[in-house]
């Protein structure tokens, strides 16, 4: 099967627009009106020229295996309407596979492939071990100092009370996320600006408030003890801080990853958009999480639609509860022609409660249910084990008003009976993201 062959919905293409009005534009584009000179070759390109508002159309390709993406319009989003209404028309009405290739087109794929066929940067000198030593042991010494005057502030909070935290504002708090930037340790400087954030996040703060406070003070006394703690839990802790593992330490996994969910968020201050990837190998059965970052206005690089299989190496990371990943030279494979298999909720809970003793600071863990029965009531939803004895509730945030509140949309495709959800158990409860209908291999993205 060519990468052509294995075609993604008109959903899963909108999914990889960079925001609203693009997914709204790139539809416009999905017809074969605005296009002409339409072509894709078995190598998996697909090509056009599009009708714009000037004389000359805008040359636009895509490679649907990764999917890379080509325009020579001005727009400065990544892809642009362009190679989405390309996409759109390519899944919905295919190009055919055996069109000659246009030099401009030929062009940008030889460059890819050159690129990738580029050999590594030849070694440097060999290291050295003494230096680098050194430079460690200063940032473990500022992280130290660091973590010693968050423990201060955190004591000086409970001792001033946490009543007096909405009057404070967010303020205080990042300034000293600040100073853990400035002490070297990313990781507690997004973990104290979370903190930073709840006292404005409605009823019930100061009890969420007093629990993230307690993980963060027990993530610096892990700090504060990490010599005398056991390899896989110091490198948790040094992974939490912010101290990067060796890239070459992790465990590589090859397998064909299916993608489960994939969702953004945006950092308290506004500077950083987060990609969350959620795959599953269908092979080993093993989870990822593949993360991607982008600076203001531009989204994250990596997207990879929901039921989307990837033939992939995965290089796990040391320290992350054995899920986070950076995923290899990738290309398209068969998507499976059957629902992924599910647990009930107990063995949701166990497997979570299995990976807070390899990481306590764990937000989260990825779960198949099914079959379950989406059950709305007060004070809040549940997803119940179809045969009745157990449930889960929904976790508060997945049924306010965000990007991924979808509670009624697996209501409608439950229809009061059972389906299969994917998402993420947590200690607030379960987060749906993904569901599927009995009998029904494609997915339904929520949200």
């Amino acid at each position: 099967m060519t990468e052509q062959g294995v075609r993604r919905t008109a959903e899963q293409v909108l999914a990889l627009a960079p925001d609203d009005a693009s997914r709204t534009a790139g539809a416009k584009l999905g017809g074969a009106g605005p296009w002409s000179q339409i072509g894709g070759s078995a190598s998996g390109l697909v090509w056009g020229l599009c009708r714009g508002s000037g004389s000359t159309p805008y040359r636009t390709v895509v490679d649907v295996g990764g999917p890379a993406y080509k325009c020579s319009c001005p727009s400065r989003k990544f892809p642009c309407k362009h190679a989405l209404g390309l996409l759109l028309l390519w899944s919905a009405e295919g190009v055919g596979e055996d069109g000659e290739v246009p030099q401009w087109a030929a062009d940008w794929s030889a460059e890819r492939a050159a690129k990738a066929a580029r050999p590594a940067a030849a070694p440097g000198p060999p290291a050295d071990e003494e230096a680098a030593r050194r430079r460690a042991g200063r940032r473990a010494a500022r992280i130290g100092a660091g973590v010693t005057e968050l423990e201060q502030r955190l004591e000086d909070v409970l001792r001033g009370g946490l009543a007096g935290q909405q009057q404070a504002g967010y303020g205080p708090w990042e300034e000293t996320a600040a100073r853990m930037v400035d002490a070297q340790a990313p990781g507690l400087a997004a973990r104290v600006r979370e903190l930073g954030t709840i006292p404005s996040c409605g009823p019930g703060w100061p009890a969420r408030m007093l629990e993230e406070g307690a993980l963060l003070h027990l993530l610096n006394r892990g700090w504060l003890g990490l010599a005398g703690l056991p390899e896989p839990l110091a490198a948790t802790v040094r992974s939490r801080v912010g101290l990067p593992g060796a890239a070459a330490e992790g465990e590589v996994v090859r397998d064909r990853w299916l993608v489960l969910a994939q969702y953004d968020s945006v950092s308290p201050d506004g500077r950083l958009t987060t990609r969350r990837t959620w795959l599953t190998g269908l092979g080993s059965g093993r989870p990822a999480l593949v993360l991607d970052f982008g600076p203001p206005g531009r989204p994250p690089a990596l997207a990879l639609p929901v039921g989307l299989v990837v033939e992939a190496e995965a290089r796990f990371r040391p320290g992350t509860a054995g899920l986070r990943a950076d995923l290899g030279e990738r290309s398209a494979a068969a998507a499976p022609d059957r629902v992924p298999a599910g647990v009930g909720t107990g063995a949701a809970l166990e497997a979570y409660g299995a990976a807070l003793r390899e990481d306590p600071w764990l937000d989260a863990w990825p779960v198949v249910l099914g079959p379950v029965i989406p059950i709305p009531g007060e004070p809040g939803w549940q997803l119940a084990d179809a045969e009745g004895t157990s449930a889960l509730p929904v976790a508060p945030a997945a049924a306010g008003s965000g990007p991924r509140a979808g509670l009624w949309q697996l209501a409608a495709l439950s229809g009061g009976g059972p389906v299969t959800v994917f998402g993420e158990c947590g200690h607030r409860g379960f987060t749906p993201l993904t569901a599927w209908h009995p009998g029904c291999p494609e997915p339904v993205a929520l949200g």
